[in-house]
């Protein structure tokens, strides 16, 4: 039986403010799916929600790996069960070397119930491994030495990202705009690194604007969100249609969708001002 992510009627808000709001969608592993919508859709709080981010309140609705409920735990405990999220805009972490970052996270996902303070990874066999990952990912070992994202370039924290997920080979992962920011030969990049990783090893829910990150990994199932739910599902002809036409059909054929995403979109305007 293969390891189900299930996110069932899940209404998800933000400072009180609904954003998601009853959203479906099964994901097995081994499948990719591409989530795609236009800005203010709902397509990153879906992934943070997922991902246990404790300022996106879950009101209703419920997220389930293999039977249990995921909304009972903090995202470390999410993490330790096989979660992954490779984030839009990354943190740094200034004075925590990537390779000590990898080798404490690698050990975690790997032993759930490690405590802190026991034993990692032996160094030699751990270093092997990353030396491994990095040269398939056409990366310069030094790159290991420096502090996480700290004064990486867009293209250098999304390129770490991916070294992550590598290393963690969880059993679901969501890459968050991946692409964003990076130009053509980059996006091309990073969509062999992911698929040579294993993406069939793991179950991918992708959310992008663009179709170069899906070039080497294309999607079993494409999503449209419109205004904080999923409207429409195909395969990789509505992922092409997307790319190609943009959203002008979907808007026209869910119309309170997108009233609804018009009003949030304002809204953050407003905020942001």
């Amino acid at each position: 039986m293969p390891d189900i992510l299930k996110i069932e009627n899940l209404h998800v808000a933000v400072a009180g403010k609904p954003i998601l709001k009853g959203v479906d969608l099964e994901i097995r592993r081994g499948q990719t799916h591409a989530l795609m919508g236009p800005n203010g859709s709902g397509k990153s709080t879906l992934g943070l929600a997922i991902m246990g981010h404790p300022g996106y309140e879950a009101t209703a609705g419920g997220i389930t790996l293999n039977g249990d409920e995921l909304l009972d735990m903090e995202a470390d405990e999410r993490a330790r069960r096989g979660i992954f999220m490779a984030f839009q805009r990354p943190l740094s972490i200034p004075g925590v070397k990537m390779s000590d970052f990898l080798r404490h996270a690698t050990t975690n996902v790997r032993n759930p119930d490690r405590k802190e303070g026991e034993e990692l990874i032996p160094m030699r066999e751990f270093r092997k491994e990353l030396k491994a990952k990095m040269g398939r990912l056409q990366m310069d070992t030094e790159f290991a030495r420096r502090y996480v994202n700290d004064g990486f370039s867009g293209g250098e924290m999304k390129r770490a990202e991916i070294l992550q997920l590598a290393m963690l080979q969880p059993k679901f992962a969501i890459l968050d705009e991946t692409d964003s920011g990076l130009d053509a030969d980059a996006v091309r990049l990073a969509s062999q690194s992911i698929a040579e990783i294993g993406r069939e090893k793991m179950g991918l829910l992708i959310i992008t604007h663009h179709d170069k990150l899906l070039e080497h990994n294309p999607p079993d199932f494409a999503h449209v969100m419109l205004g904080g739910r999923i409207v429409e599902t195909g395969g990789t002809e509505l992922a092409e249609e997307l790319h190609s036409q943009g959203y002008e059909r979907i808007r026209e054929k869910y119309p309170e969708a997108d009233a609804d995403n018009q009003q949030m979109v304002a809204k953050d305007a407003v905020t942001n001002m």
